[in-house]
């Protein structure tokens, strides 16, 4: 009898080997599944961090007086990304009353007040600003829109920012 159990011992022994590698190989490839689904992740988050870096940057600058679609290259370590802003559209134009301005701050200073115009009646006797008159600015309201694509991993991202700025009034939305 003790012969016929070493044949069964080395039978069961090449079972679970091959259970254990098929188990082994199953982990890789979901290892390997994973590490991609990561990676992807984050070529999609630098392209997004890319667009709206862009965007950044045309917001910093002067872009009302010339709104123009612009190409700006946006670097993070070894990637390089170019994001395609488009023309900033204007949606919105509304005059801002005095009443919606605090006069203790330097933008509602320059709203309340004209350094070339005197006695215009927005600010009353007492210093404080009439509550129905008109003031020297507006608040215009911006879209930008921002796409990143990347030839080499496949990242395609667009972004849209709204933003309000306070103009002067009278500045036509273009």
């Amino acid at each position: 009898m003790i012969h016929k159990q070493l044949g069964s011992t080395l039978l069961v022994a090449l079972v679970m080997l091959v259970l254990l590698t098929l188990i082994a190989l199953s982990a890789m490839n979901a290892t390997t599944t994973s590490i991609q689904v990561v990676g992807n992740a984050q070529l999609r988050e630098e392209a997004n961090a890319a667009a709206q870096q862009a965007i950044e940057q045309v917001i910093s600058s002067n872009f009302t007086a010339n709104p123009a679609a612009s190409a700006i290259p946006v670097t993070f370590g070894a990637a390089r990304y170019t994001a395609q802003v488009e023309k900033p559209v204007c949606t919105s134009s509304i005059g801002i009353s005095s009443n919606q301005l605090d006069p203790a701050t330097a933008v509602g200073v320059a709203c309340l007040g004209s350094g070339s115009a005197g006695n215009t009646g927005i600010m009353a006797a007492s210093g404080v600003a009439a509550p129905t008159t008109q003031s020297w600015c507006s608040q215009q309201q911006w879209d930008i829109r921002a796409t990143v694509t990347d030839s080499d991993s496949g990242a395609n991202i667009a972004v849209h920012q709204g933003v309000f700025l306070r103009v002067p009034a009278g500045t036509t939305c273009s």
